[in-house]
């Protein structure tokens, strides 16, 4: 996953690596260049969602743009899977006995939509994965210590994912979509929570609740990488 650090964008937009925030589009173009150079390939050799805060997930087998979904699912070595974020959740899952991969955006509409849930439904119906084999890695996003929701997006929610503090209702975003991956089978250990706020840690990461228009966002990716000379 990327950060903020590292890029050529005036800040605050650093290490910017989308094009729909008012940025430079050179600026934009070198910051893919340097963050996928690092990774060992070229932005172009990606699949990328086009995000809308769904619940629809695509299983891809090539690079390019796909439209109206929030998340991909492959099997094809060497494809790098990329959704975009900025608060929300992107959630990365893995069955190595199946060898395919899914990448999702949670956001809290489409984890009210279930939609870690329905990509391991796909990742079992369409290539014979197994919940109790598949690795889960929930990653940085707006955590239930400055997630501040109103009460009709709270009440869309089991109680024990959002807490009120004062006059205050913050979410749980990652507990949420952790209970959904548990209840979809997967196990406990198999599923890594990270810790950070994109909110609490304004040095690090983009946010958009905490900058608004002037936030850059940033990219998870995951691909299965061909082993060489094998």
């Amino acid at each position: 996953m990327s950060t903020r650090k590292g890029g050529t964008s005036p800040e605050p937009l650093g290490m910017n690596l989308s094009y729909r925030v008012g940025d430079d589009r050179a600026c934009v173009e070198e910051n893919r260049r340097r963050f996928f150079g690092a990774l060992g390939f070229a932005s172009q050799s990606s699949a990328i969602p086009l995000q809308c805060h769904s619940d629809r997930i695509e299983c891809v087998t090539g690079p390019g743009d796909y439209e109206s979904c929030d998340g991909l699912i492959t099997a094809t070595p060497n494809l790098p899977l990329v959704i975009t974020v900025a608060d929300c959740l992107p959630v990365v899952l893995y069955d190595p006995m199946a060898g395919v991969v899914a990448n999702v955006h949670a956001g809290w509409r489409g984890s009210v939509q279930g939609i870690v849930r329905k990509a391991v439904v796909l990742m079992q119906n369409q290539f014979g994965a197994t919940p109790e084999t598949i690795v889960a890695y929930l990653g940085p996003s707006a955590g239930v210590c400055c997630y501040e929701v109103g009460r009709e997006v709270a009440e869309v929610f089991a109680s024990e994912h959002h807490q009120v503090r004062g006059d205050k209702t913050y979410l749980d975003l990652k507990l949420a979509n952790r209970d959904q991956l548990l209840r979809s089978g997967l196990k406990p250990g198999n599923i890594e929570v990270s810790a950070a706020c994109t909110i609490c840690a304004s040095e690090i990461f983009h946010s958009y609740r905490r900058d608004r228009e002037r936030s850059g966002r940033m990219m998870a990716v995951v691909s299965i990488v061909e082993a060489k000379g094998l």
